[in-house]
């Protein structure tokens, strides 16, 4: 706990630390990786290539010190990372390093300014950060381990289907290698998944796109031209190879109600909403279902989609939406209505993927008095506000 010495230095320091927090930030990842690489692999390279990890890093950090006295809402503003955190088997002694190396490079940032009194009272902020954060995520970790089907870890899962769903993205049907039973998951998560790839491992995040069934779990992975993950699923990884799973994880869940609901996608953004559109027409709910794809070859899930329509007419509704292409809607399926008939007011929408479509959407619904605790959203990777795409 901090002395009252250290708090009034805190909050005399903290706009100083706010204003170099970016650089703080930039510089302390380079120094993490070169002190501790085995590190390395829990963090994609892409998201540091173009600066979304170490903004996120300022943000939580900045949110936490203006937070950090009120209990109730720093949980719940950390309910992310601590998703993040357990999907990636993030353990407490990965903590004292993270430590080590934010204390370097604020002091390298603000050098002399730093003096050895301010650098303890920074110190104690951090360990009263991981100290909650390793909190947190103990429990969430219990949590998932005490289900029928849970586990705590990396769990081997094999491949046991593969289905190709547009000219980029592939779905990978995962069953465990124990043969035994895996943990329901919300409509909406995604799960974590570390590869070997060159003998090294590598961890990244997938939504999952089907309903939980107590026997596997399936991921919709979209091919990208730079991604070392998702190239290596696609080009090398097929029925019988094996990978681990660590707990699933995502806050973008259906809330409990009755009322119509929206989701829009662009792309493979619609893989986390599959799942949530299904568990919303069991529960009775009216849904729009509205998608974007480049084109007919890279629209994924179109006979999955036609299917629900075809078996929920009265309450589900598809707005299909290509970019390019012989006609303006070439595979709408029955029931769909045209974008601009959407009766959206009123409604909880939910919009996935890309950043530019989610915030042209998020924009539209706003000019028409959607109100903004009633449009939810969710990016890949690092977490930022909507605007910023």
């Amino acid at each position: 706990m901090l002395t009252q010495e250290q708090e009034q230095l805190i909050a005399a320091t903290a706009p100083v630390v706010a204003e170099h927090l970016d650089a703080i930030t930039q510089r302390f990842y380079p120094l993490l990786f070169e002190r501790y690489p085995q590190v390395k692999p829990l963090f994609n390279q892409a998201h540091q290539a173009d600066g979304g990890q170490p903004r996120a890093l300022a943000g939580a950090v900045l949110a936490y010190v203006q937070l950090r006295h009120d209990r109730e809402k720093v949980r719940e503003t950390l309910a992310t990372v601590v998703g993040k955190h357990v999907s990636l088997d993030i353990r407490p002694e990965h903590y004292p390093l993270v430590g080590e190396c934010l204390m370097a490079a604020i002091g390298e940032v603000l050098g002399d300014a730093v003096t050895p009194e301010i650098a303890a009272a920074w110190e104690g902020v951090y360990e009263e950060l991981a100290g909650l954060l390793i909190e947190l995520e103990a429990h969430r970790y219990r949590e998932f381990e005490s289900l029928p089907g849970g586990w705590r870890g990396p769990r081997e899962f094999r491949i046991a289907a593969t289905h190709q769903e547009s000219a980029v993205i592939r779905s990978f049907v995962l069953e465990p290698v124990d043969g035994g039973p895996v943990a329901d998951h919300e409509p909406g998560q995604y799960i974590g998944v570390k590869l070997t790839i060159d003998g090294e491992p590598v961890y990244r995040h997938y939504s999952l796109s089907d309903l939980p069934n107590g026997e596997s779990y399936r991921i919709s992975v979209k091919r990208e031209p730079q991604g070392r993950a998702s190239r290596h699923l696609h080009d090398a990884m097929g029925v019988g190879d094996t990978l681990s799973l660590l707990p699933p994880a995502g806050d973008l869940t259906l809330a409990e109600g009755d009322e119509p609901l929206l989701l829009a996608s662009g792309g493979v953004g619609q893989t986390p909403l599959l799942p949530m559109a299904r568990q919303a027409l069991a529960q009775g709910r009216r849904v729009v279902y509205l998608h974007a794809a480049l084109d007919a070859e890279h629209h994924a899930f179109r006979d999955e989609v036609a299917a629900l329509a075809e078996a929920h007419p009265e309450r589900l509704r598809t707005v299909t939406v290509h970019e390019s292409g012989a006609a303006a809607d070439p595979c709408r399926p029955r029931g769909s209505r045209p974008a601009g008939k959407l009766p959206a007011r009123g409604r909880p929408l939910l919009l996935r993927w890309p950043p530019g479509f989610m915030t042209a959407v998020d924009r539209a619904l706003a000019e028409l008095g959607v109100p903004a605790e009633r449009r939810h959203f969710e990016h890949f990777g690092p977490s930022r506000p909507l605007d910023a795409a």
